[in-house]
């Protein structure tokens, strides 16, 4: 059983006298706070916070996060109040025992929302303190390590919180020992009959296996003795939950991943680590494209170490790290192994692993704040927690660290905001290529942008990273309220004017007590749901105009002047595709839901039944001056003959239309159908261009396709 005496021998090592000392009356203040409270497993419960602080003490962590660590459960189960804690050890302890004690409060099992919410209540914490995460991660990892006195059920449902949440955060702040432990237990816990066959054909495997693996070490000390390079060759255990993972995700068998051999080399300089690699690939064959190097370019929390696959005795795979000491020390422990305290402030030193935390932090507040909802963020930030990584360059030789699957549009967005917003095209290599490319590694990427460009929604569907895909939803988020407001006033407008009046004849009462009515802020307000089509103009009018003892009727409302169309209204004003309108159709528009304004043709059988409900359907024209282009589709039947289909290619060219998608089908051997997609300004540049179509030799029919 851990004691604070054992405790205070082991932090001599590297913290201050005075500094144990503070740690040493945390504990003894948390003793008689937890006095006659108990664990599950009867143990008194004060087992609990002096096993947190072991484990951060492992981390070597400041005295600060050890005091917070014996503290931590104070305020949420003793009922001594914060105000007394501050009293006792001061403001920034108390920080962060407030900190870890709301984390407390997460409950991953209930709804999704919920949990969505308390993710970002966990990214907020982090951003004051990352210690209180540290803490947090040491408290859920002693938990894990007393499940046995829980019931299963309860076991289970801990296991894959901890898995979803807590082992992804560690990974990402680097730490990799903590994250191993967890995975491990949360393995028992869930699957223990896996887990037992696996650890069982694990030990057996490892009887066989020594002789060979004794053999290859030996070798390799052989050779780097010769070399004269001093250095330590430990054999690598695999993990039984990462055997698991990689049976199911790469489907093989126990006997396929038992079969690759893991040996660490540490050694003392980065220098030192290249010219190993140089030995060990004289000594054993390199496999080609298994090699990493990941202190030239580290991860993204952090780790550093050089990888390779070897062809060793008897063919079998081996897999070597090469690292220093400090790298080694980092692998293990993360951001916690650079996370140094000065005794005298609160500000921790300059190093990278603090630097790259401290920024993913900051990139998760951002997207928080873009985010439009729990749910969302936390669906952005998933990608971020279970990263496999690639590199690329910019033009100037800057490295980006990417999520495999990563597009140009990803690229650009990780450059800055502003450039994502404003591209238009890419080079790759000094390639162009499509903006949707998956970026491979080492590649170059150079994004063009143009001043007024704005981000595409189809670019939702390939994106990857969370910062793209919540800064264009933001933007297209911003954007469509601006046309929803802009086509609302114009409907409003329409409508007021249809009972004669205008917008100047409503007084700010009557606007005040509309607001009120519906439970919105602003008049724009109004205006965006009236263009989403979420409220109905005509209603709104008739409200805005009501006096006390007053009432209009609807029914004197006329609907004589029609609302002009100019093609660039944007998301909230959409064509229906069921009949493809086009400048000089006569139109019908209907108001949608949550969509805005669809446009149909008058004669479209999809809007035959809400002609007659002015709240349903709004007249429309075409505004004089529209230079849009627009989709038809037309169908031509013509006769089956060699070269048909340039020729139909060139007359719609030289009729300046475009040709958006083309698709023939073989009716018989005479006879075929072609499905041609056009882009034309309107009815007359389309009669131009079936007239074209008319003069090629072999066409029997052209019809335009509506519904």
């Amino acid at each position: 059983m851990p004691t604070i005496d054992a405790l205070s021998d082991r932090l001599s090592t590297y913290l201050s006298t005075e500094q144990i000392q503070l740690v040493r009356r945390a504990y003894f203040y948390a003793e008689q706070a937890h006095t006659g409270q108990r664990r599950r497993s009867g143990e008194p419960y004060i087992i609990h916070p002096l096993a947190v602080a072991n484990i951060l003490a492992d981390m070597r962590l400041d005295h600060q996060s050890l005091m917070a660590a014996m503290l931590h459960d104070v305020i949420e189960d003793t009922g001594i109040p914060k105000i007394a804690l501050a009293e006792q050890f001061g403001d920034v302890v108390t920080e962060l025992v407030d900190g870890v004690s709301k984390l407390t409060h997460i409950k991953f099992e209930s709804k999704e929302e919920q949990q969505a919410e308390n993710f970002q209540k966990m990214v907020l914490a982090m951003a004051k303190d990352i210690r209180v995460m540290l803490v947090k991660l040491a408290d859920r990892l002693h938990n894990l390590r007393t499940l046995g006195a829980l019931r299963p059920d309860k076991r289970r449902r801990i296991g894959r919180e901890t898995l979803d949440i807590y082992a992804p955060v560690a990974h990402r702040l680097g730490l990799n020992s903590v994250r191993v432990e967890m995975e491990e237990l949360c393995f028992d816990a869930m699957y223990p009959m896996r887990s037992g066959l696996i650890r069982k054909a694990v030990t057996n495997a490892r009887g066989n296996r020594k002789e060979l693996v004794d053999k290859i070490s030996s070798s390799l000390r052989n050779r780097l003795k010769e070399e004269n390079l001093p250095s330590r060759v430990l054999g690598r255990e695999k993990h039984m939950f990462s055997i698991y993972t990689k049976m199911k995700e790469q489907r093989k068998s126990l006997n396929d991943i038992l079969d690759v051999y893991g040996f660490r080399i540490v050694v003392e300089s980065v220098d030192m680590c290249y010219r190993i690699l140089g030995a060990v690939h004289n000594l054993y064959k390199p496999i080609p494209g298994r090699f990493k190097d990941y202190i030239a370019i580290p991860k993204t929390n952090g780790y550093q170490s050089l990888h390779t696959t070897l062809i060793g005795i008897s063919g079998v795979p081996i897999e070597i790290q090469i690292r220093t000491e400090e790298m080694d020390a980092m692998a293990k422990h993360g951001i916690a192994s650079h996370w140094l305290y000065k005794s005298d402030t609160n500000t921790s030193t300059n190093t990278s692993g603090s630097q790259r935390a401290q920024q993913w932090v900051q990139n998760l507040l951002e997207l928080q704040k873009s985010a439009g909802s729990p749910i969302e963020f936390i669906e952005h930030v998933k990608v971020d927690l279970f990263p496999d990584e690639i590199y690329v360059f910019s033009p100037k030789g800057r490295i980006f660290e990417l999520p495999k699957g990563s597009t140009t549009v990803d690229f650009a967005y990780a450059i800055h905001t502003d450039v994502g917003n404003s591209c238009i095209a890419c080079r790759i290599d000094r390639q162009l290529a499509p903006l949707s490319s998956k970026l491979q590694n080492g590649q170059t990427v150079q994004i063009v942008t143009a001043p007024g460009a704005q981000p595409n929604p189809a670019w939702l569907s390939f994106v990857v990273t969370g910062k793209a895909r919540s800064n264009i939803r933001h933007f297209l988020k911003s954007q469509r309220r601006s046309e929803s407001v802009s086509l609302g006033e114009r409907l409003l407008h329409k409508a007021l004017g249809s009972l004669g009046k205008s917008m100047e004849d409503i007084d700010q009462e009557h606007i005040d007590l509309v607001l009120e009515e519906t439970g919105l802020e602003l008049l724009e307000d109004i205006m965006e749901d009236i263009g989403l089509g979420n409220r109905m103009a005509s209603l709104v009018a008739r409200r805005l105009l009501v006096a006390k003892d007053t009432d209009i009727d609807l029914d004197d409302m006329s609907d004589d002047a029609p609302l002009a169309i100019k093609g660039t209204e944007g998301l909230v004003v959409s064509f229906a595709k069921c009949c493809s309108p086009i400048p000089g159709d006569p139109i019908l528009g209907n108001v949608s839901s949550g969509r805005g304004l669809v446009i149909h043709t008058e004669t479209c059988k999809n809007v035959q039944d809400i002609r007659g409900n002015p709240e349903k359907c709004v007249i429309l024209s075409w505004d004089k001056d529209i230079d849009s282009e627009f989709s038809v589709d037309l169908r031509l039947y013509l006769e089956n003959r060699k070269g048909v289909v340039a020729e139909l290619a060139s007359a719609i060219t030289q009729a300046d239309a475009n040709i958006e998608g083309i698709s023939v089908e073989d009716r018989d051997a005479q006879l075929s159908v072609t499905q041609i997609q056009l882009s034309v300004q309107g009815r007359k540049h389309l009669a131009r261009v079936i007239r074209r179509l008319r003069n090629i030799r072999g066409i029997n029919k052209i019809v335009r396709v509506k519904n």
